[in-house]
């Protein structure tokens, strides 16, 4: 065993010195108005949001946790408060189409308050137009009119009577039209009298009064043009009357929109159709109130509710360019809905019932969606698309398009200028990436997450200035330069690199609001390293029940599990678990045999359908090492057999393949391994070792393990050289290698490996590709040849026909 494999002391943890800290607290640093370590991303929004050509929406993806959310939206509130504030957006009736209203852009701030003045001027038009008609001039106008149509009546039938009286006859006018009389001597005669008469006197005022009938119907045709007429005139000075008194007020709504035609031609349609049902804004006979009752509207008649501004994006508090984070984007919420009102059994709905969607709230701003939430609701991403495409906005009902229900209201389609930004992980981009045709013309940009940064004094300093940010706007206490220091440490381990901070800032805010909380708990002035060891070791303590289950099984030898001495073929693996927030190391015991057979190797795991493809990827590398080292002169010739004992749920990667492969040689160079040292790390087919992930929970997992039991000094782990710089391993790990109880040792090939585990040299091969007989190899070598020997004997017994 070389002592040049085991990792000194100082590179089993990188400490922060919080001497470099200038400052008695984080109260006295300036709160962090910066992004850390996320260039690239932050170009790339930048980007996007001054790129104005169509399809350069926004995909943010990264890890969960980065913070990307909360950046996105600062980065697009403080551009968005530079732009100027878009126009509202209102819905009114379309007085020659009612199922189709239109939507108009007013200046930004203005809607809310024209529709409260659409409201009063209704109000008003209803109070003031019968008060305009019981005028004097008015009633004075009104009664000339009906003076000149009464005595043009009476002119007519002064005429009709005339020609009457030429042909003996008399008219007499009553309710239902006029009455034909014969007259004798200037008087009406009786119906006794005209019975009394000759035969051709009879018919003689029969054919009088059937002649004179045409005099009669040219008449009453005259009489009701006249009629006609004067309804007219009457009508007209009507409207004369409404027409000023109307025009007066919408003028005074006109003049803050001089200019803008939308609303301008709302205003006269209006003008228009209040001149047109002027007879709706008289009170009826049985209101005597003197103001027009709401007529009945249930019908589809008549409603004052027709003059309404629905007011569908208001600008009144709006700064800059609206941003709108849609948290929850289901159809309706991000598109707007039709609501309907139930009345008599049937649904009921109107423009007023027409609501708006964040997208027509963000028009002319930003819309900030999850994608995962995104996809969950029906519909949404389809409808997304179409509309950043068309750059128009349709709100529909929804049970309507499917064929559930009837919409009476298809409002007329909103010009869409907004910019979408969607955030979300790199597999789902991926996927739309490669199987949406469409996503890649209109998500041009893609802003792209890291999750770790740098090591510096730099971006530790910013780290502080971070801690100092969240603190004043979380009202946490202080923290000390101790309390940095550790939560620089934190951020170090848990990026799993000594060389690197974690920008995960999610579960280090939760941290810091957890070590605040046992500072307040202590009554301490500041938070300091204590109060932060103390809040990750309560975090480890909630969550870690499983884990000590787990631990209590190789206690008490429910799992077995050697920890001292020496076994052939036999090696101690270590596994991540990952629960919730919390990641534990697990060992767990790979055996091996080796011996003749059908040539292969056999993983019982994958055979078991246990095993999953990374995992048995690394099993299959075993192979082409074993080829490469021992069957470039003759064929391997034997069976092995690989599995993790005690082992009963799926298992996947391939950080356990060097350890399957130091029990393969164990097994067939018939030498034991030390039970003391834990094994992680993957191989490739040259032998080398390589990185895996974890490698702290795994060093941990089994020291506890071995603490347990009892640190003898002969215990330890074997990593890859790879991951010496990931070691951050926590002060009881650090301390006992100190102290010489544990050791971890590093190794970049498996005949590193081998010789470690054995105490045996691995060996070197001469020319003829011969190991040494004593070394690992050579005895390898050597069980081969006699297995293969063995197999040429066992063929010749058989004979030729049965070989």
């Amino acid at each position: 065993m070389s002592p040049s494999y085991e990792i000194p002391v100082e590179a089993l943890f990188k400490h922060c010195d919080p001497a470099q800290f200038d400052f008695q607290d984080t109260s006295a640093l300036d709160p962090l108005e910066t992004v850390i370590g996320q260039e690239r991303a932050v170009q790339a929004i930048d980007f996007g949001l001054n790129m104005k050509s169509a399809g350069y929406n926004i995909f943010v993806t990264g890890p969960v946790g980065t913070g990307k959310s909360t950046i996105v939206g600062d980065i697009v509130r403080q551009y968005a408060r530079k732009e100027e504030c878009p126009p509202d957006w209102i819905l009114v009736n379309n007085f020659s189409d009612p199922y189709r209203p239109v939507a108009i852009a007013v200046p930004p701030g203005c809607a809310y308050g024209f529709s409260k003045r659409m409201s009063k001027l209704v109000t008003d038009v209803r109070q003031a137009l019968p008060k305009a008609f019981d005028n004097k001039e008015f009633q004075d106008r009104q009664a000339a009119l009906q003076s000149q149509y009464s005595a043009a009546q009476e002119n007519i039938f002064e005429d009709l009577s005339r020609k009457a009286a030429e042909r003996q006859l008399r008219i007499n006018r009553t309710k239902i039209g006029y009455q034909t009389l014969a007259l004798k001597n200037d008087q009406p005669i009786t119906q006794e009298d005209f019975e009394n008469l000759p035969p051709e006197e009879q018919t003689q005022i029969k054919e009088n009064i059937r002649s004179f009938q045409a005099e009669i119907e040219a008449t009453e045709t005259q009489t009701n043009q006249l009629a006609q007429e004067h309804q007219v005139r009457i009508e007209k000075l009507m409207q004369e009357v409404a027409l000023f008194l109307i025009r007066n007020r919408l003028n005074v709504l006109r003049q803050p929109f001089e200019g803008r035609k939308a609303i301008q031609g709302y205003l006269d349609a209006v003008q228009a159709d209040m001149l047109e049902n002027i007879q709706f804004f008289m009170p009826t006979r049985e209101n005597g109130s003197g103001t027009a009752e709401e007529p009945n509207n249930h019908l589809g008649g008549f409603s004052f509710t027709r003059y309404s501004v629905n007011v569908l994006a208001d600008r009144r508090q709006v700064q800059g360019a609206p941003v709108i984070f849609e948290p929850n984007p289901t159809y309706q919420n991000v598109f707007g809905q039709i609501e309907k009102r139930a009345y008599l059994g049937a649904l009921k709905t109107d423009f007023t019932m027409v609501q708006a969607g964040s997208l027509l709230r963000a028009n002319g701003g930003y819309l900030l969606m999850e994608i995962e939430a995104v996809m969950m609701n029906p519909m949404v991403w389809e409808a997304l698309k179409r509309a950043l495409q068309s750059k128009l906005l349709s709100i529909e009902d929804v049970a309507s398009e499917m064929g559930y229900g009837v919409s009476s209201q298809r409002p007329e389609p909103i010009p869409l200028d907004v910019k979408v930004i969607l955030l979300g992980g790199y597999a789902i981009f991926e996927k739309l990436q490669n199987f949406d045709s469409k996503f890649d013309k209109i998500f041009k940009v893609r802003a792209d997450f890291d999750n770790e940064v740098d090591l510096s004094a730099e971006t530790i300093g910013l780290y502080a200035r971070f801690i100092a940010r969240v603190a004043r706007e979380e009202n946490l206490r202080p923290f000390s330069p101790e309390g940095v220091a550790a939560m620089v440490e934190y951020g170090q381990r848990f990026a799993a690199d000594q060389q690197k901070l974690s920008l995960r800032f999610g579960p280090i805010v939760g941290v810091l609001k957890e070590a605040d909380f046992w500072a307040r708990q202590m009554e301490a002035a500041a938070v300091t390293e204590a109060h932060i060891h103390k809040a990750l070791h309560k975090r480890r303590f909630r969550y870690n029940l499983y884990e000590e289950k787990m631990a209590a099984a190789f206690e008490d030898e429910s799992v077995l599990l050697d920890v001292t001495g020496g076994m052939v073929g036999q090696v101690n693996a270590l596994a991540v678990y990952q629960m919730g927030d919390i990641a534990f190391g697990r060992p767990s015991r790979i055996t091996a045999e080796t011996f003749m057979g059908k040539p292969g190797l056999v993983s019982i795991e994958r055979e078991a359908e246990l095993s999953g493809s990374s995992h048995d990827k690394g099993v299959l590398i075993l192979s082409g090492y074993l080829g490469r080292t021992f069957a470039q002169h003759h064929p391997l010739g034997l069976a092995i057999s690989i599995a993790f004992e005690q082992s009963y749920g799926p298992i996947d990667g391939d950080s356990a393949s060097s350890t399957e492969l130091y029990a393969i040689l164990s097994s067939l160079a018939n030498l034991p391994i030390r039970q003391g040292i834990a094994v992680t790390g993957s191989v490739n087919q040259k032998g080398e070792i390589q990185a895996i992930g974890g490698v702290n929970q795994k060093i941990e997992g089994y020291f506890d393990v071995c603490r347990k039991r009892g640190l003898d000094g002969q215990q330890g782990v074997l990593i890859p050289r790879a991951n010496v710089k990931n070691l951050m391993l926590k002060t009881e790990v650090v301390q006992a290698v100190a102290q010489g109880r544990f050791h971890i040792y590093q190794v970049a090939h498996a005949t590193e490996g081998v010789e470690l585990l054995t105490g045996v040299a691995a060996g070197t091969p001469d020319d003829d590709g011969n190991y040494p007989a004593e070394s690992v190899y050579g005895r390898i070598q050597h069980k081969l040849k006699t297995f293969n020997e063995r197999r040429r004997q066992l063929d010749r017994d058989r004979g030729p026909e049965t070989a």
